[in-house]
Formats: C-alpha cells, structure tokens, sequence
C-alpha cells in the first residue's frame, strides 16, 4: 500500500501526453496512464484486518495548492521522472502530517528524503526527453490510499480517498 496524489482527468492526460513526446528505448518500460502518480508514503503491506483502522487514520488536514512539474530527469537506474523547481510549502506540511499518522498507526516511515516526482517510465537509460521543458500545473487538492494488487497484470486500486 502507499500513499499518493492521483490526477484528475485533465493532469492525467497531460501527464500522458507529455510522457509520449519522450523517445523510448526498446527495453524501457513506460508507466501505463493508468498509473501515473506521486507517492507521498510508501506504506508496504497491511494485513487486511487493520485497513479499515488505517484509512481512519490516514486522515489529515491538508491544504490544496498548485504543483508544478517543470523538471525532466533520468535518475539512477534508469527511472524517468517529472519532479517540480520548487516543493510547495502545503506538499511538504503534508507529507510531514503523513508521516506522523503512519507513526501513530506504528506503520512504517522512509528515512530518505522526500523527492517528489512523478515516474514516467523505468529502465530509460539513454531515453531522449523532449527539447522543450515540461510545463504541467497540477491542482492537489486530495490524496489516496492505495494498493497494489498482485499479479502479472498487477495494477492498483485506490481504496479511499481523502479529504
């Protein structure tokens, strides 16, 4: 499980087009629409007794704002990203309020310092991004809890969303 902005249609379909105006190497691996997102807590697993108390507590104030994601990067391991120039102060209250829920719920907290982005593809080394610079505002005003599920197929389900 983990937690995370979700785009509405309209950031999603330009999170989209944006990651299609890369040139993809053949064994690059593109993150499907459908995933595309900002993990604020990676959580790992919860046994399902306990989801029902975890999304309850999940819950925190939060303020909406604007992110906008201006920086193309390839970061080690060949993970493509969109991250933001500047980390909202409201992005930052909230990963913290995040994290001293998951604290509460004696839930795992990552150590590593917060890097907001957003993955557009893994195994992209030597990808060539676009010439011009990413300019995508995303509005925030929720987040979700979200799991992933198993399989081949895998994908995830968002099992709730706040606030």
């Amino acid at each position: 499980m983990f937690l995370a902005l979700w785009p509405a249609p309209a950031e999603n379909s330009a999170l989209l087009g944006y990651q299609q105006q890369w040139l993809w190497p053949k064994r690059s691996s593109p993150v499907p629409t459908e995933r595309l997102h900002l993990t604020l807590h990676f959580i790992g697993a919860v046994e399902r007794l306990r989801l029902e108390a975890v999304g309850a507590g999940l819950q925190v104030a939060m303020t909406p704002f604007e992110l906008h994601l201006t920086q193309a990067a390839i970061w080690p391991r060949g993970l493509a990203v969109l991250q933001a120039s500047a980390i909202p102060e409201a992005l930052k209250e909230l990963h913290c309020r995040l994290g001293e829920a998951l604290q509460a719920l004696a839930l795992p907290v990552e150590s590593r310092p917060f890097r907001p982005h957003v993955t557009l593809a893994r195994r992209a080394a030597g990808t060539i991004a676009p010439a011009a610079a990413p300019a995508l505002l995303w509005q925030i005003g929720s987040y979700v809890l979200v799991e992933s599920l198993p399989g081949a197929t895998g994908g995830y389900r968002i099992r709730r969303r706040y606030p």
